[in-house]
């Protein structure tokens, strides 16, 4: 099985993540996205980001039934913060006969190089890329281990939101409708 490894704190899932997910499964070679919630990146400080278990509910609520979507907690057993690396390490052991591939957008593509031992997650794992506002696609096109896809440019952000809801603005066409009916019933952000 071909899965695409989509990591992210999800703090909150949102229509552009499942947007990105869905062309991921339909426009790549890939059988199943799993959204890898991270309980902390080793770049975005912890005090802003709800529960982990919070934040899974979400995603699961966001991914519904639908079976080309697997929302994973993997990175809650392992230590923090977590590192790609470790994570695609643990799930290569876990599960031998998959092909992972991350996917990551063009933002996170660019700090790569600043990543614990890149270079074994270049040798070993496809790449899937899509791009974001102001990203030069050239610079990568010669590249063997990253794919720039031709996805729909999302600029919606978990941190527009947040900031949104903290403004009191209603944004619920932003999340999907069963996660945004449990944060909405928790407060979450306010």
């Amino acid at each position: 099985m071909k899965v695409g490894l989509y990591f992210g704190t999800y703090n909150p899932i949102h229509i552009g993540h499942l947007a990105i997910a869905n062309y991921m499964v339909e426009f790549t070679d890939l059988d199943q996205v799993w959204f890898v919630v991270s309980p902390q990146s080793p770049h975005k400080i912890k005090s802003n980001l709800l529960d982990d278990y919070q934040r899974l509910e979400m995603v699961n609520l966001a991914i519904e039934e639908d079976v080309r979507f697997r929302a994973s907690n993997i990175e809650f057993k392992l230590p923090k913060p977590s590192y790609t690396v470790d994570t695609l390490a643990y799930l290569k052991e876990d599960f031998p006969t998959h092909e992972f591939t991350l996917i990551m957008g063009s933002d996170n593509l660019k700090y790569l190089h600043k990543w614990k031992n890149p270079e074994v997650i270049i040798e070993n794992y496809r790449i899937l890329v899509y791009p974001r506002p102001d990203f030069i696609k050239e610079k990568y096109e010669a590249s063997n281990f990253v794919k720039i896809v031709d996805a729909p440019l999302m600029e919606i952000s978990s941190s527009f939101i947040r900031k949104a809801i903290k403004q009191g603005k209603d944004i619920r066409h932003f999340i999907p409708s069963k996660a945004w009916k449990y944060l909405d019933e928790m407060n979450f952000y306010k």
